[in-house]
């Protein structure tokens, strides 16, 4: 077996088979979208799929319609998935990192089986689970891979939904809360909403100069 970063290794079974070796079942895979975004929630999503092959891949190779179509198979063939937010709030108050880990805990504990054992992005989810975080889990792993996909759309999914019907001055269903151009524009004319993380430098010096923004400017 190829070592874990050689280019063009695909998600398999092999962070999962460690933790079956050492009488660790059932395993989830774990992953995340939304780290990195101005505005929004952090989402993750767990996952744990019947034995054998399965054709999903890391949500960030694949085009939108793509990722829909394969998060709905991971829906449809999982033994248990299941979704957890962490809100802009609690990112601001507990900085990415954490706020990460408590939007996958409470993916996780929406499982049925629980697992025993976790396989994660490089995110130490502490818990009575046993947990192996390597780097890229999402390119390699085929469960983290399911979670990944599932992350990406629901994330996607709340702020075509939910943020930019609330605040459609933003134009979130179109960015999704990342930095680009388009967004960076509102924030400066608008300035920050309740769904911006104010923490982040952008909105933050928005913030620190309130005359700047405003709907008539």
């Amino acid at each position: 077996m190829p070592p874990p970063g050689d280019p063009g290794d695909g998600p398999d079974w092999r962070y999962e088979r460690e933790l079956f070796d050492a009488g660790v079942r059932p395993v989830a895979g774990v992953d995340e979208a939304g780290r990195g975004a101005l505005a929004g929630p952090v989402v993750a999503a767990a996952v744990i799929l019947p034995d054998g092959e399965h054709p999903f891949r890391d949500s960030k190779t694949l085009t939108a319609s793509q990722r829909e179509a394969a998060a709905e198979r991971v829906r449809a063939v999982a033994r248990a998935w299941g979704v957890g937010f962490a809100t802009a709030a609690e990112i601001d108050a507990l900085g990415v990192p954490a706020a990460t880990v408590r939007a996958a805990i409470r993916a996780v504990r929406q499982l049925r089986p629980a697992p025993a054992g976790l396989v994660t992005d490089y995110l130490p989810v502490a818990g009575p689970w046993r947990v192996l975080a390597p780097p890229r889990a999402d390119a390699h792993s085929l469960q983290a891979a399911a979670a990944s996909l599932l992350a990406k759309t629901e994330r996607d999914r709340w702020m075509r939904e939910v943020a930019d019907p609330a605040f459609p001055a933003y134009g979130f269903a179109r960015h999704k809360g990342y930095g680009v151009g388009a967004h960076l524009a509102a924030l400066a004319r608008h300035g920050p909403c309740p769904l911006h993380r104010r923490r982040f430098a952008p909105v933050a010096r928005i913030a620190l100069f309130p005359e700047r923004a405003g709907p008539d400017r």
